[in-house]
């Protein structure tokens, strides 16, 4: 893929002091620091790396990366150390996307309560798929599944929601055989949608009864208690949009499929189009009109407010696994699902290099895996007498 005409970075560095002044009051310590390595990330700020051509002895200086998990230039080598994880966790059959999503008057409660709403947006996900598919008249089986949470929709503003990557079928209640799905969607969309609503909706009115609910800011009318039950009743009203795709492809596909959601950000550095110094444009999807292809444009200081929406909490885990797939019995029920599944679990590891090797660097004029011979301090880059440039 081509290096992209502007990166986040870029912006960053140009208007981020003016951001900053504006919004830096309200920012968390997890955002400010998320800031930081963005705007030093590959830079002399971080140090670097000698890299030498093992085969005509090119060489050239390489600034070292902030490996920060909202970094758009950082999530390529550990998306795929992640997937070459989980190809041997992979069941030989065909697997479901399921998409969770709350509605948008909830956005407030989450900016001001974001461990505990997207760690509730997790439970009653899971609770939800699992309660359905246990139920005999819809599938009647104990199934897995890993959940994915993404905060973003695609003009960056805030759209919580949470993808579902689960297994076509499950055990039998008693563990006995493995149950096929009855439906071409999985489970039907209308008892998750009323499941979701039902579990997501009493939580939250538990926690606000509890008071673990911060309501201040954005948030701030819901504090007095008509108000925030209004708001719920008004929720209760409404139908929850929860999407199933068709079953797709085989563990290969699975992989790639995977790699498409689990180390996305917000917005990735190939849909900036152009940076003129104040306006940032991007390309993006309105999936509210048949998912039209379409460009936007925003100040670099309203593009920064709607990125850092996005930063999780520190230590918040955004990649989890549920039902049989959950960690603490997830070997044995794998072993089991592939015995019951009656089939050689498929090996994807002779892809699985290739896809490996597309992260490492190569030599621009021989195509040779890049090494390093030696590494620098920030100090060894940027002194005064330092004649390094990156590559």
């Amino acid at each position: 893929m081509s290096r992209p005409a502007v990166e986040v970075a870029d912006i960053l560095r140009a208007q981020g002091r003016r951001f900053l002044d504006q919004y830096q009051s309200s920012f968390s310590f997890q955002q400010l620091k998320v800031f930081r390595a963005l705007q030093a990330c590959r830079t002399a700020t971080l140090g670097g790396h000698l890299d030498a051509c093992p085969k005509c002895g090119h060489q050239a200086i390489s600034y070292n990366s902030c490996r920060n998990r909202h970094c758009p230039k950082c999530q390529t080598q550990a998306r795929q150390r992640w997937l070459a994880q989980r190809e041997r966790e992979l069941l030989p059959t065909t697997y479901f996307h399921v998409v969770f999503s709350v509605p948008h008057e909830l956005n407030v409660l989450a900016l001001t309560n974001a461990s505990l709403f997207y760690n509730l947006l997790f439970t009653a996900s899971a609770a939800t798929a699992l309660e359905v598919a246990a139920d005999p008249k819809h599938l009647g089986a104990d199934i897995g599944m890993l959940s994915i949470l993404h905060t973003w929709g695609q003009n960056l503003l805030l759209h919580p929601h949470i993808h579902c990557v689960i297994p076509a079928g499950g055990f039998s209640l008693d563990h006995s055989s493995w149950i096929k799905p009855r439906y071409p969607f999985f489970l039907p969309v209308k008892v998750l949608s009323r499941v979701f609503r039902g579990k997501f909706l009493d939580a939250l009115k538990r926690h606000y009864r509890r008071h673990k609910l911060l309501c201040a800011g954005p948030s701030l009318g819901l504090a007095e208690s008509h108000e925030f039950h209004r708001l719920i009743r008004s929720l209760y009203k409404k139908d929850w949009v929860v999407y199933a795709k068709p079953a797709f492809g085989d563990p290969i596909h699975v992989l790639r499929y995977l790699g498409r959601y689990t180390h996305r950000v917000a917005i990735s550095n190939h849909r900036l189009v152009s940076f003129d110094g104040e306006r940032v444009t991007f390309r993006w999807k309105d999936y509210a009109h048949g998912s039209q292809k379409k460009v936007m444009t925003l100040s670099a200081i309203e593009f920064q407010r709607r990125f850092f929406l996005h930063v999780l909490p520190k230590g918040f885990v955004r990649i989890r696994h549920f039902g049989f797939l959950a960690n603490r019995f997830r070997s044995p029920r794998l072993a089991l699902g592939r015995k019951l599944l009656a089939t050689v679990h498929s090996s994807t590891t002779s892809h699985l290099p290739s896809l490996c090797q597309a992260t490492s660097w190569h030599c621009p004029r021989c195509d040779a895996v890049m090494v390093i011979v030696q590494r620098f301090q920030a100090h060894e880059l940027q002194g005064p007498s330092s004649t390094f440039d990156s590559s």
